[in-house]
């Protein structure tokens, strides 16, 4: 059954990806030259949206977190390996297996680079294990914890803030 739900959620994902326009690689290069904030615009509601959902389910017993590790060496690095493949590739992983579904073969190479990035990675694992995903580990910590306050004190001025960049990039016809 779990995998039934997972394919119907990716289905879900990769239409509202192809109708909210994130596929399309003009909209790809105009966020990267930040003069398109459609998939900021996107991805700030996915957040704001599954925040208050994974919290809400929270709260009412239906699931239990699984925080992983504040790792920052880890954080860091793969955020630069991330935008720099982004900006190689002109997809992240999601939108590059919805425009190859689209038929915008180019794609393949995308999800060619990620796979090989993550065989890769599966191999010097246990080097890292030593290494970069020792260094700045602080543990499972949540926002909330480290300020001491309940989650919903924190998703409150997230949403706040969303709702103001959202109506600033319209205002701006980003």
């Amino acid at each position: 059954m779990e995998q039934v739900i997972g394919l119907i959620t990716g289905l879900l994902f990769g239409f509202l990806l192809q109708k909210g326009e994130v596929l399309r690689f003009e909209r790809q290069v105009g966020f990267m030259l930040l003069k398109d904030m459609t998939i900021i615009k996107f991805m700030m509601s996915a957040v704001l949206v599954g925040m208050v959902g994974i919290y809400a389910c929270h709260a009412i017993g239906l699931i239990s977190l699984s925080i992983k590790a504040t790792n920052v060496a880890a954080i860091v690095l793969g955020g630069l390996l991330f935008g720099i493949g982004w900006a190689i590739a002109g997809y992240c992983p999601g939108t590059s297996v919805g425009a190859l579904a689209e038929g915008r073969i180019h794609a393949f190479w995308a999800i060619a680079g990620m796979l090989a990035g993550a065989a890769l990675y599966a191999e010097v694992y246990p080097f890292m294990q030593q290494t970069l995903l020792a260094w700045g580990n602080f543990g499972k910590l949540t926002l909330p914890e480290v300020l001491g306050l309940s989650p919903w004190f924190v998703i409150i001025p997230f949403i706040m803030i969303g709702l103001g960049l959202f109506t600033w990039f319209e205002k701006k016809g980003l």
